[in-house]
């Protein structure tokens, strides 16, 4: 199967990223190569793209997409929490611009073996974004506590149906093992009032979309090296991140604000003490949103909101 995947907000995030002929710029979330592609063809023989995925699929499609740039592209296989690491592996220290794409791809959606969607009765329960990964979304619904499922769909599926969701979950695995997103639908269906059902979305949507997020650590990963990005920019780089639900734009968000303004004084003091120094300044004070075009043409995108940050330039 293609490895399909609509680039959201493509010509917004290419615009702000600002690219240099002469620039080295990340991908760490490559995907189909939409966004790399766009970059590719901006840079001059001394620009380098490096993209980074830990779906070996994305690796192999963009790996096509992206040869006819030669020697300006390097693809990596892993994880964008590990770029710093990554980049090292490759020479490079510091970069002019990054790219975070934070939404499932198309292909991995439309894939029913890769178990991401609830729409396929028959999928097994893995979504898994990297494949090595040995725990699957199976070993989730069947081994995690009620107590440890009502948190993680509370919390990253925001729904107000968790804690009798993670009760049906417990009582049906002790008659048999849960085992498809058919199954599993069910049971989450049978979980909420038919008023709701009648009313609102797709009962399974919040559900799948929480075991997602802790089975591949999205939040996590999110929380704990944006600040790291933002300090392997060059003076003047930027990165550009577009998250698809709230609780991964809050990190965003705050992280750009922090970093832009990270004095912990009291707001009464009359001179900042704490010695702390901005890192930079967050270019879109609102997130950007995509245009009724965009949205017509990928329903998927509604969702999507793009938030930039530029690091400082040297004083």
């Amino acid at each position: 199967m293609e490895f399909k995947h609509y680039s959201v907000l493509l010509g917004e995030t290419i615009t702000y990223l600002k690219v240099k002929p002469d620039g080295i710029y990340v991908d760490g979330t490559l995907g189909g190569g939409g966004h790399s592609c766009e970059i590719a063809k901006r840079l001059g023989e001394g620009g380098r793209l490096i993209g980074i995925d830990q779906d070996a699929d994305a690796v192999r499609a963009a790996g096509g997409r992206l040869a006819k740039f030669g020697e300006k592209v390097t693809i990596l296989h892993g994880n964008y929490a590990g770029m710093k690491e990554l980049l090292a592996s490759v020479g490079v220290e510091r970069v002019d611009g990054i790219i975070l794409d934070l939404g499932v791809s198309s292909f991995q959606l439309d894939t029913p073996e890769r178990g991401f969607t609830y729409r396929e009765a028959d999928a097994p329960l893995d979504m898994r974004m990297d494949l090595r990964q040995k725990e699957t979304a199976r070993d989730i619904v069947n081994e995690y506590s009620e107590m440890e499922l009502f948190r993680i769909i509370r919390d990253y599926g925001e729904d107000k149906f968790a804690k009798n969701i993670a009760k049906h979950i417990v009582q049906e695995r002790q008659k048999k093992p849960i085992e498809t997103a058919g199954e599993l639908t069910d049971i989450i269906r049978a979980s909420i009032p038919m008023k709701v059902r009648m009313t609102g979305g797709h009962p399974a949507k919040r559900t799948f979309q929480a075991i997602r997020i802790e089975l591949n650590r999205e939040l996590e990963v999110l929380r704990e090296h944006l600040d790291e990005m933002i300090e392997l920019l060059n003076p003047g780089g930027r990165i550009c991140v577009i998250t698809f639900h709230s609780l991964e734009d809050r990190i965003v968000k705050n992280c750009f604000r922090k970093n832009e303004d990270p004095c912990t004084c009291p707001r009464d003091f009359p001179v900042c003490v704490c010695g702390n120094v901005s890192k930079g300044k967050v270019i879109t004070r609102k997130p950007v949103l995509p245009g009724e075009e965009e949205l017509r043409e990928n329903s998927r995108s509604g969702s999507a909101k793009l938030r930039v940050f530029e690091k400082r330039p040297e004083d």
